[in-house]
């Protein structure tokens, strides 16, 4: 069902606004609607620009819990907002002092790093190099060559290079190592080399000692520097845990604060004097009971006043919607959702689903076996998990179960318990001129018409609802189309049970009248309508656009009925298949293969359970609700999300 909503507006004081929704309608939902928007006659009224504050400290307040390690204990709320604001300073002020430690400590190592990378080639290297970089004639160049060009370098060696080549570590591409030579001779000595594409690397640093003895130096800072790392991050987890439970209380107190200072965006301030201020001014749509229990809280508090309009949808509107059902049929608003919410006006379908829906899945799949299973592991699921789709799955195998018993189906096996009913494959029926047909059929088509005369019925109530004259008369769903769908179906049904038909008469009067209503359903309704308005084509042309029309409406009904057909289908379809799999599995013999009954079922249960459950769905949305259901409501969204249940 859809809850009624009403219109209110609130106001009050301007500095009570953060009192009055703490106090009042942070305990009931509302969908706040722009004031400024709104209230357009109301003049003076301006919009509140604070900026908020708690923003920031929820921010922080969100950063530390998400440092929190283990259990997290239960949110302490005693704090008042100052408490709260003084605990996060003085916790920030903390982590901020132990967080530059640690960049500071984060940054030195990963300059060692780098000293680190750059010495690790030359390690193997027997040179002191805190001596060579004092060397007065001589010059030390470190680097690498690529394979290839340190073959070529022997060749310079042997030619008399006035330099030496010391070799360090090499892998699959470079030899990396040093040359020494004269500074007299570095010039010759650097372009061969430059030739050779000798890449110099800067080892930086005050390093004393060989290359091997300066990494494992650096190393040891390393180690240090990582374990100051390490004690800071402790402290700070330390520092968190110890303030936990503040901290998650003062996480969802800023929350609240901020979420009610927000509402400051949808509300208008009406200027006032300077001493007295101004008053803030609240609008939009509650339920009908949150209206009567909001007003009975506020009625003693002179500070808040309220103000209820009634009809406002007839000038401002449509309501949100906002749908409220058992909690068995809950699952199903899942369906209502994707196809579309309801308008304040139209009927919410989701208990009409959910009965048609289980019940025609249960006729497809009909099974007590596989009906159990889809019930206990959807009902496992939505219980534990929540999940809107396995709460259908537990329902639909419900009902599975019901037409296992009907048919004396227990996971394939129709030897086990006997049919109380029939058995899909098994039924057969005699019919007047179409002869022998599976009764199944006969009852799924027999069920589609009379779910057809039903929709038709909950449009003609949906149009009645919204005053629309010329649905309600003249649409082939409405009056019209239930006269005309219905003497058909009462002929055709007189006619396969022997009875005597209507005579030629009545078949004119509840045949061809309806169809005049159809062809002439938009100037009829312009006429009940009191429309003004004049035909956009000529006269030939609209009989000709309105033949096809009719054609078109005449062929929907007809595939529309067919439809239904699939019902009657997939029950035998699914005896049959699983026929099959008892045959593979050697049940039919006597000596069945445990594993092979249970892969069958997994199988069947998966794969056509999930196509019963997407015809299904087929047939509700284009069968059914393209005949009464329009889905144009916007969904009702209540600026305390957390009071939603």
């Amino acid at each position: 069902m859809i809850v009624k909503m009403k219109f209110l507006q609130i106001s009050g004081p301007e500095t009570d606004i953060d009192r009055m929704c703490n106090q009042y309608l942070s305990k009931h939902e509302m969908q706040l609607e722009s004031a400024i928007a709104e209230l357009k006659t109301t003049d003076n009224l301006l919009p509140f620009v604070e900026v908020n504050p708690y923003r920031g400290s929820l921010a922080r307040a969100e950063q530390f819990c998400g440092l929190l390690e283990g259990n997290k204990p239960a949110p302490d709320k005693t704090m008042d907002k100052d408490a709260v604001m003084s605990m996060l300073w003085e916790i920030q002020h903390e982590y901020l002092e132990m967080q530059e430690k640690r960049e500071l400590l984060k940054k030195q190592s990963d300059e060692t790093r780098e000293s680190a990378n750059a010495l690790e080639p030359f390690r193997t290297m027997n040179v002191d190099l805190g001596k060579v970089s004092d060397y007065r004639f001589l010059k030390v160049r470190f680097g690498r060559l690529g394979l290839e060009q340190y073959r070529r370098l022997d060749k310079y060696l042997f030619q008399d290079l006035k330099a030496v080549f010391i070799e360090g570590s090499r892998n699959e591409n470079y030899v990396y190592g040093g040359y020494i030579t004269a500074n007299s001779d570095k010039g010759e000595v650097d372009s061969i080399f430059n030739s050779l594409r000798f890449e110099r690397i800067s080892l930086g640093g005050n390093f004393t000692g060989t290359p091997e003895q300066a990494y494992q130096e650096i190393k040891k800072k390393q180690d240090y520097m990582r374990q100051q790392i390490e004690e800071l991050d402790k402290k700070m987890a330390e520092l968190m845990n110890s303030h936990a439970a503040q901290l998650l209380g003062a996480k969802e107190q800023l929350r609240e604060l901020a979420d009610y200072f927000d509402i400051r965006k949808k509300a208008a301030k009406l200027g006032g004097d300077e001493e007295k201020g101004g008053r803030y001014i609240l609008c939009g749509w509650m339920g009908e009971e949150d209206v009567a229990k909001f007003l009975k809280e506020t009625k003693d508090d002179p500070n808040v006043m309220v103000m209820v309009e009634e009809n406002r949808e007839k000038f401002f509107g449509e309501p949100p919607t906002k749908l409220k059902n058992p909690r068995f049929f809950k699952p199903f608003e899942m369906f209502i959702e994707m196809y579309g919410l309801p308008s304040a006006n139209e009927m919410d379908p989701t208990i009409f689903v959910a009965l048609t829906y289980t019940f025609i899945f249960g006729a497809m799949f009909g099974d007590l076996g596989q009906g159990a299973v889809l019930f206990a592991v959807g009902g496992l699921l939505y219980l534990t998990k929540k999940i809107k789709l396995a709460g259908i799955i537990s329902i639909a195998g419900l009902f599975s179960m019901v037409f296992g018993v009907m048919f004396g189906s227990v996971f394939g096996f129709e030897d086990v318990i006997p049919a109380l009913w029939l058995r899909p494959v098994e039924a057969m029926t005699r019919l007047p001129f179409v002869g022998q047909l599976n009764t199944v059929f006969i009852i799924a088509i027999a069920f589609g018409m009379a779910l057809n005369i039903l929709v038709m019925i909950f449009q003609i109530i949906n149009a009645a609802k919204t005053h629309d004259l010329e649905n309600l008369l003249f649409s082939h769903n409405g009056l019209a189309g239930l006269v005309f769908y219905g003497f058909i179906v009462l002929t055709i049904v007189l006619y396969m049970t022997g009875h005597k038909t209507p005579g030629n008469f009545l078949l004119a009067v509840f045949l061809g009248i309806p169809i005049l209503l159809f062809l002439f359903k938009e100037p009829l309704g312009n006429l009940v309508e009191k429309r003004h308005k004049k035909m956009e084509v000529s006269k030939g042309m609209f009989l000709v656009q309105g033949f096809f029309e009719l054609f078109e409406t005449m062929l929907s009904y007809f595939s529309n009925t067919l439809s239904y057909v699939r019902i009657g289908a997939f029950a035998v379809s699914h005896a049959a298949i699983m026929e099959v799999v008892l045959m593979l599995s050697g049940a039919e013999s006597g000596h069945a293969n445990l594993f092979g009954v249970i892969l069958g079922n997994f199988i069947v249960i998966g794969f056509e359970g999930l196509i019963v459950g997407i015809q299904v769905l087929r047939l509700e949305y284009y069968e059914l609700f393209s005949r009464f259901y329009k889905g144009n409501g916007r969904q009702f969204k209540p600026f305390n999300s957390t009071a939603a249940k």
